[in-house]
This record gives structure tokens, C-alpha cells and sequence, in this order.
């Protein structure tokens, strides 16, 4: 960022509580949204271990599905809060439509995908002959939920660049109440067994999905916006949405190359990683909550034409990025012996994770700016500097990772490697920062 003089304490002030009251909600719905998962293995675990293995290969391939399409909730966030600072509610809720109707055309063309080919997906993934059926049965049920899913994405995207954070929450938390009962009812009450959990899921996303659409339908008809399909709006949010896209598989491609060079070098190591793993994804969880924060605040000052409030805004969030990263990273340091006796038993795993879970805790400062400066630009709706940037950084990780396993590298390597990879983003993020050229006021980009 370039020098600027220092933010009056009365505006830093005004910034920190609209932070707090996005981010924590965010931070909230954010945590439930696993949860569903967690409690579907819990369940369906007790029915026999093929049945969880094929929950396992399931649940995999819809969270990734479904995280593809996470930029309906990114490109929706930055539009509509875009229309809020300019003041046109209308627009901005009709903008929001365009975000949720375009969710249900893309979950409809899932369900056509999934349903046919299910087993074939499943046996690409390497399901084991037991656990094949299972996985076929919960992806060809939960299929059904997909189209609620995207829709939960568009309209939380809605919510957020309406500057409500709270309402996400309140829906997550009862979705996954919701979710669980229907799972324990349908699995065993009900004896569906695994079907069952399928359902319970599907039902219990219809139910949020409704929700949301009745909070936003509301809206519209108070503000006189219209709920009809629009072509060209749809087509918008699709073209927004793409370099998020690519962002987002790039990413995934970042992760699923760091899970394939930890498996080679072996059990212990592909082990150790999968709790570093899930420890540094939970990390995230915080740290994405005031990037969602950075979403909604931006994306009105810069329809409000404020761009100097932008700017205000960005430095400040970026101080709350380093202190929530070294306040992370402090804990992780602190709480490593404690933290790995909850996953594993074998002294060999602890060994190799000890030292990955330094580096991770070393390296959370980095991502607070990481996903600070993220947030602020989905904000901008700067998604074809992010995507490209991204595309940089999978370039730069690929070979170092690769060559980990090459020169006898163990697992702490590995995690040095995703360490560079977060710092070519915050370098790459930082440098458009500075620039200003992301500050483009005005209700469209």
C-alpha cells in the first residue's frame, strides 16, 4: 500500500466495529458449514465401516463440487454491495436474482451429470468394491440437493453485500440442527440406513435454501425489485464469476498436488498431513471471515464512490489480518502438544507433524494478509487480476512441491513449499493493492 497518513481514530474506530459485526457472524456460519459433514460421519459411522468409507469418497466429491461454485456467493457479495453504496437497493436485490437464478440453472446441470454418472465418478476415486454402492447411493441422492446448495451460496452472497452476516448464521446453525435429526431419524428410525443420511442432508438444505429465498424475495417486493429470470443478468453474474472460477480450481490444484507428494512420502507423512491440513483449513476459516468482512465493506464504498473510505478501509483490515495471524499463530505454537494427542496415538505421525505445525503457526501472519487483500479484491471485483495471480502462484508451487519427494524431502519441506506458496500470493495481492488500479468506483465495475 502506498504511504499514507495515519487513519483518524474516530474512522479506525467506525472500521473496527462494522468489521467485528460482519466478520464474527461470517466467522460462525463459516464453522457450521463443515459441521454437516462431521455429523453425517458420526451417524452414518455407526452403520459399518464400508458404509463410512463410501460416505467418505461421497462427501469428498460433492464438497468439491460444490466449492467450485463458490464464487456465486464471491461475485454476488461484490455486485450487490456495489449497488448498496450507490444507493439502489432495487438493483441491488435484482442483481441478486440474477446471482441465485443462475444457481439453480448450474445445479440442474449437475444433477443431470451426477445421476448417470455416479458409479463411474465413484470408481475414478477409488472406492473400494464394498464401499462403491454406498458412495454411488449418498452421491446420486445428495445430487438432489446440489441446486439448494448453490442457491444457500448466491443468496448468503445476497446477505452479505446487503452488510448481513447474522442471518447466514442463524440459518446455518438451525440447518445443521435440522440436519442432524433428520440423519439420526432417517438412518435409524426410519432403517434407510445410508439413504437416509443422503436425505436428511437434501432436506435439510431445501429447508435453508427456502429460507434464504424467503428472506430475498421479501426484499425484492418491499424495494419493487423483480423476481423474474433475466437473461443478460444471469449472463453477467457468469462472467464475474469466471476468473473466480479459475481461481478457485487453481487453488484446489494447490492442495490436491500438496495431498499427492505427501502420500509419496509415506504413511506417516501423508497421515501427518491430512491433521496440518485440517488444522491450517480451520485457521482459514477465522482469517476468511474478515475477507468476507473485506467483501462487503469495500464493494459499498466503492458504489458509494468512496474511494478514499476504500482505501481507509483496506489498511485497516489488513492491521486486523497481521494481529488475528500472530494472535493464530501464538496459539497454534502453544497448543501443538496438546492439539496432536486428539488425532493420533502414533509417535511416529506426532514426530513429522511437530515440525509442519511450526511453520504453520510461523506463517499465519502471512495469511491474514493473504485473505485480507483476497476479500478486498473479490470486493473490487477484481476477479481477473485474482484469477491470473493465482494461476502465477500454482505455477511457482508445482515444481518446488514436486521436487520435495526428489531431493528427500519429508513433510516439513512440504508445508515450506505451501509457505512459499502463500507469500507469491500475498506478494502478488499486495503489489495490485498498492497500485490503486483495483479502486473503480461507481455501481458496476
Amino acid at each position: 500500500m502506498p504511504q499514507a497518513p495515519a487513519i483518524p481514530q474516530a474512522t479506525r474506530r467506525r472500521h473496527d466495529r462494522e468489521i467485528v459485526a460482519l466478520a464474527v457472524p461470517a466467522f460462525g456460519a463459516l464453522v457450521a458449514e463443515p459441521l454437516f459433514v462431521l455429523a453425517d460421519s458420526a451417524i452414518v459411522g455407526h452403520l459399518g465401516t464400508a458404509q463410512l468409507a463410501g460416505l467418505g469418497v461421497a462427501s469428498a466429491l460433492l464438497t468439491t463440487a460444490v466449492s467450485v461454485f463458490v464464487f456465486l456467493a464471491y461475485a454476488t457479495t461484490a455486485a450487490v454491495a456495489r449497488r448498496v453504496g450507490a444507493g439502489d437497493l432495487p438493483a441491488a436485490i435484482r442483481q441478486g436474482m440474477d446471482g441465485i437464478w443462475l444457481a439453480l440453472l448450474l445445479g440442474a446441470a449437475v444433477i443431470a451429470v451426477a445421476l448417470p454418472l455416479a458409479p463411474g465418478i465413484v470408481d475414478v476415486f477409488g472406492a473400494s468394491t464394498t464401499a462403491a454402492p454406498y458412495a454411488t447411493t449418498y452421491l446420486r441422492i445428495s445430487s438432489f440437493g446440489i441446486p439448494a446448495m448453490l442457491v444457500v451460496l448466491a443468496a448468503t452472497g445476497v446477505l452479505r453485500g446487503l452488510q448481513d452476516t447474522r442471518t447466514p448464521l442463524y440459518v446455518a446453525v438451525a440447518g445443521f440442527v435440522a440436519n442432524a435429526g433428520l440423519n439420526a431419524g432417517l438412518v435409524y428410525g426410519a432403517g434407510l440406513g445410508i439413504a437416509g443420511s443422503a436425505w436428511g442432508t437434501v432436506i435439510a438444505q431445501c429447508g435453508m435454501a427456502v429460507v434464504y429465498l424467503t428472506v430475498v424475495v421479501r426484499g425484492a417486493r418491499k424495494h419493487g425489485a423483480s423476481l423474474r429470470p433475466n437473461a443478460f443478468g444471469m449472463r453477467a453474474s457468469a462472467q464475474a464469476g469466471v476468473p473466480l472460477l479459475i481461481r478457485t480450481l487453481s487453488l484446489r490444484a494447490i492442495l490436491m498436488i500438496a495431498t499427492a507428494v505427501a502420500a509419496r512420502l509415506g504413511n506417516a507423512d501423508i497421515a501427518a498431513h491430512q491433521i496440518v491440513l485440517s488444522l491450517w483449513s480451520l485457521l482459514a476459516f477465522a482469517l476468511d471471515a474478515i475477507a468476507i468482512a473485506g467483501q462487503a465493506i469495500i464493494g459499498r464504498c466503492l458504489g458509494a464512490g468512496d474511494a478514499v473510505g476504500a482505501r481507509e478501509a483496506c489498511r485497516r483490515m489488513v492491521q486486523w489480518g497481521i494481529a488475528i495471524g500472530v494472535a493464530l499463530g501464538l496459539l497454534v505454537m502453544a497448543t501443538r502438544p496438546l492439539f496432536l494427542p486428539l488425532f493420533t496415538s502414533d509417535p511416529a505421525v506426532k514426530d513429522t507433524a511437530l515440525p509442519a505445525l511450526l511453520i504453520v503457526a510461523l506463517s499465519q501472519p502471512i495469511s491474514g494478509v493473504v485473505f485480507v487483500l483476497d476479500g478486498v479484491l473479490m470486493g473490487a471485483g477484481d476477479g481477473p487480476y485474482l484469477a491470473g495471480a493465482m494461476v502465477v502462484t500454482l505455477a511457482v508451487f508445482t515444481p518446488v512441491a514436486l521436487l520435495v519427494p526428489a531431493f528427500g524431502g519429508g513433510l516439513a519441506p512440504l508445508w515450506a513449499a505451501m509457505t512459499l506458496m502463500m507469500t507469491v500470493r500475498m506478494l502478488t495481492l499486495w503489489l495490485r493493492a498498492r497500485s490503486g488500479r483495483w479502486i473503480v468506483t461507481g455501481a458496476t465495475r
